[in-house]
């Protein structure tokens, strides 16, 4: 195809999906505002995918100067990908040195500021590794990568507009910074030193973060996803399926008749395990564990959630891919975010800012007191873990924070729909109909719901206990996965009560992989641990809940020492006065 040049002098038009992008060039889009993502050595730019995007914008965002390969591949079907062609608009060669992403506080320079700056443009990206498991690296630092081994990597503060909004943010990820800054690092304070000592202890029990090593990491997970596909365990068994439906009739069968019989608070019971028992479909559907086929997932998920439970499925999407790319990650995993009532790292003292929520988390008097006793209150504040779901939803829904545009336009109006229909049967159709009486109401409604607890123990028992460390960029997905997530052992017969949730660990390696395969990936999962050197965590469900109240015990204590540090200090000499 031919065009003119400012010359005057007709040209041929590259083919721009062939064009060879150095990595300045690829800073400067970043830095122009441009949403620029690397999958399978094509360089992406989605700026106008955005809004249209099924699993929210932030999910993209936080993968914006980074190879995506892995988390795009365990999200996404064959036929998603093949359309992500379409907005290529060049490519790389070798091994690609991830950026930090401008929502974690990643810098980045102009065309007009990299004018004049020495070296390659095609600095840091590395010889290409794709075949081969012990690929040799031969480029040098990169002047916006700090390291993890940097003695202030994981505690600079984010850049200054976010400084201007929130006074006391820090940021949770190693911040991109200047060659000028790394020569003079800050002293660091004792919340610092404890922020790098979780660093070291991560770096000597997980494998190396050299290039070389985590290529052979991603190379063997890459091996394990095509023989866990070639056993055939991406096929859901419809079978189980209707096994779950049994169980579901059953519970709402059983709460329907003691409603009738006037039995209110069992019936009450049974409803609470029937809400139980479908997050775990609504689970499935949300990953596209069913059929695969994302609108048919979407309307199974809809219906389950916001019909039956009163819950948007569509949040959870917005809200659970980002926790699956930015695992246990303080200032941008919503899952982990539970201030003033939560907190499961010493860091939260410093009233991060929520790059999900756009807000601080403030570290004020109220939060110091519930996190003081937080290993005490777990248990009976995840009692009301379902009145937040709503909460959120609502928001969500309302508030109209999903795509409005792409194939998922309709879902909003449909999980209004829902939400209406929902509060109809339960709301007035059991709780003000059938249910008389002002106290046996409120009763019903805390049994129900309260009833729902395991749940909320389970999403939280496979990530509170595990690390919240940021080791950089250089980290592989699958190393980073296995080491902010657990396993919960249990005996196959109980597999129904834990839903699935008791293999996040292999469910965070492989998204989309049905929920009843995931005990014969576990095996798979394990071989690959023991040759790529990574530990494999696994607890009982006793076990694992004493890790969890442990380490919320263990911060607890932390809170407490800080706040008498600080009352000690406000005394003035140390409390001689």
């Amino acid at each position: 195809m031919a065009y003119t040049s400012p010359a005057g002098t007709p040209q041929i038009r590259p083919n721009r999906k062939s064009n060879l992008l150095g990595r300045r060039q690829i800073e400067a889009l970043i830095a122009d505002g441009h949403y620029i993502v690397i999958i399978d050595n094509k360089v992406l730019k989605v700026d106008a995918w955005l809004p249209y995007h099924p699993g929210g914008d932030k999910a993209i965002q936080h993968m914006v100067g980074r190879d995506a390969t892995d988390e795009v591949n365990g999200f996404h079907s064959k036929e998603t990908k093949a359309r992500m062609d379409a907005y290529q608009i060049g490519r790389i060669e070798g091994q690609w040195v991830n950026f930090v992403p401008p929502i974690q506080g990643g810098k980045f320079r102009s065309q007009t500021e990299l004018v004049g700056v020495s070296g390659d443009s095609s600095a840091d990206i590395m010889p290409s590794v794709d075949n081969s498991p012990s690929p040799q690296t031969s480029a040098d630092p990169s002047p916006i990568f700090e390291p993890a081994d940097r003695a202030a990597s994981s505690i600079r503060r984010r850049n200054a507009t976010e400084k201007e909004c929130s006074g006391t943010s820090s940021a949770s990820s190693v911040s991109s910074v200047s060659l000028e800054d790394t020569h003079n690092a800050p002293k660091m304070s004792v919340m610092d030193a404890r922020t790098q000592q979780e660093i070291d202890l991560d770096k000597s029990t997980y494998p190396s973060l050299d290039p070389a090593t985590q290529a052979d990491i991603v190379h063997r997970y890459r091996l394990l996803e095509k023989r866990i596909a070639a056993e055939g365990l991406y096929q859901c068994r419809y079978s189980s399926y209707a096994i779950e439906c049994v169980r579901y009739t059953f519970f709402f069968a059983m709460f329907a008749l003691l409603l009738k019989l006037g039995w209110y608070m069992l019936s009450a019971v049974f409803l609470g395990c029937f809400w139980h028992q479908l997050a775990f479909t609504v689970h499935d559907a949300g990953h596209m564990g069913i059929t695969h086929d994302f609108q048919a997932d979407s309307l199974i998920g809809m219906i389950v959630a916001d019909y039956m439970g009163g819950l948007s499925v569509g949040w959870w999407k917005f809200n659970h891919n980002v926790h699956h790319l930015v695992t246990n990650s303080p200032e941008h995993d919503p899952d982990i975010e539970h201030m003033p009532f939560f907190a499961i790292s010493h860091r939260f003292f410093d009233s991060l800012f929520s790059s999900y929520y756009k807000r601080i988390m403030t570290y004020d008097a109220f939060a110091k007191f519930m996190i003081r006793y937080q290993n005490y209150l777990y248990y009976p504040i995840l009692c009301f873990g379902r009145f937040n779901l709503y909460r959120l939803s609502w928001e969500y829904l309302l508030l109209g924070q999903g795509p409005r545009k792409g194939p998922a336009w309709w879902h909003r109006y449909f999980e209004l729909a829902g939400q209406v229909f929902f509060w109809t049967w339960f709301g007035y159709g059991v709780l003000y109909k059938c249910v008389p009486g002002g106290w046996n109401r409120f009763a019903f409604l805390m049994i129900s719901h309260i009833i729902t607890m395991p749940l909320h123990v389970q999403i939280t028992l496979s990530h509170f206990a595990m690390s919240t460390a940021d080791l950089g960029t250089t980290e592989s997905f699958p190393q980073k996965m296995l080491r902010t997530t657990m396993d919960v052992d249990c005996p196959q017969w109980l597999d129904f009560f834990h839903g699935g949730l008791q293999f996040q660990a292999i469910h965070h390696l492989f998204p989309r992989l049905p929920r009843h395969n995931l005990r014969r990936a576990q095996k798979l999962v394990q071989e690959f641990c023991n040759e790529a050197g990574i530990p494999y965590a696994l607890y009982g469900f006793v076990d694992g809940n004493r890790v969890v109240i442990g380490k919320l015990a263990d911060v607890g204590r932390q809170a407490a020492i800080l706040a008498e540090c600080q009352r000690t200090i406000a005394e003035g000499d140390f409390g001689m006065h």
